[in-house]
């Protein structure tokens, strides 16, 4: 499968509970913090709950 650079770009702060435990499941945590991660549909979903809050690329 392909991967993916993911690197969150907007705070946590006032967002839902939910919002900041996917944010710590993809490995992120703190604003331009990167991780690559492959592309299957367990992180994809993940990646469209919170894409207001990261951006990605592909690798």
């Amino acid at each position: 499968m392909a991967k993916i650079r993911i690197t969150q770009v907007r705070s946590l702060i006032g967002r839902p509970e939910r919002q900041k435990r996917t944010i710590k499941a993809l490995g992120l945590g703190k604003i331009n913090k990167s991780v690559e991660k492959e592309a299957n549909p367990q992180i994809l979903g993940m990646v469209k709950a919170v894409d207001h809050l990261i951006s990605v690329e592909e690798l």
